[in-house]
């Protein structure tokens, strides 16, 4: 779809467009709404029924190294499959 996506067990859990300095993360409701508490700037749903289902967008522009890191893992363990979280956790 001309812009890199991150994938595990098959499944995209981060996409990122650098053109426009933008990124999205899928992850829970619960996770979701974390992440956007903490950093309303950066963190917004996407519109629509994917961002109802955990789709979130990630403006890059101001946004610090290390909450990025927590999203893209909190996205990773949403969509890893069991016997690959079994793993994380070890």
């Amino acid at each position: 779809m001309c812009h890199p996506d991150f994938r595990v067990g098959g499944k995209i859990f981060a996409s990122l467009w650098p053109d426009e300095g933008m990124g999205m993360v899928r992850l829970t409701a619960a996770d979701q709404a974390h992440f956007v508490r903490a950093m309303p700037g950066v963190f917004q749903p996407v519109k629509g029924a994917w961002g109802a289902r955990g789709c979130t967008q990630v403006t890059l522009k101001g946004a610090k190294k290390e909450i990025i890191r927590q999203a893209l893992i909190a996205a990773w363990k949403n969509t890893a499959p069991q016997r690959l979280l079994g793993a994380w956790e070890d």
